[in-house]
């Protein structure tokens, strides 16, 4: 092998090594990246929101002291549900009832989408219809209306 190739071959190798070990560090979490998934069993707010509650303070310590321990943020999470029960996800779990969550309100709005797509062609149908209908006329004028009319419409200049 050439010595430009094998330098090559040897940096690869080397980024190749350090790589895990770079999407390990990565894999750290911090105290902001959790609050917003969580919530205050007290308050029952995501804890970023919830206000100085002794319950927040105590699940923020919480958070910290295992951040502190290079948690993940899956860990942290699952430590929190371990300690405080599944409400303290702000997330519904993707499984179960929980996937009801997810599920019903895209069904709704797809199902809204259908009506829609079904009843407007209808609509448009109907108003052509009604506009093609031409008005009923009115009784016929008498010579005299006819004229104050036409005179009328001179004066105003049409």
């Amino acid at each position: 092998m050439r010595r430009p190739n094998l330098v090559i071959v040897l940096g690869l190798l080397l980024l190749a090594a350090l790589a895990p070990a770079a999407g390990a560090q990565e894999q750290r979490t911090s105290l902001p990246e959790v609050e917003d998934e969580v919530m205050c069993t007290t308050c029952n707010v995501p804890l970023n929101v919830a206000e100085s509650s002794p319950q927040a303070e105590r699940q923020r310590a919480f958070i910290r002291d295992l951040v502190a321990q290079g948690a993940t943020k899956d860990q942290v999470k699952a430590a929190m549900v371990d300690e405080y029960g599944e409400n303290v996800l702000a997330l519904p779990a993707g499984e179960g009832f929980g996937l009801a969550a997810y599920l019903v309100p895209i069904g709704l709005v797809a199902a809204g989408g259908v009506v829609v797509a079904i009843a407007l062609p209808r609509w448009r149908r109907r108003a052509r219809a009604r506009s093609a209908v031409p008005a009923p006329a009115g009784p016929a004028l008498s010579p005299a209306d006819t004229r104050r009319l036409d005179e009328d419409l001179a004066r105003y200049g049409r």
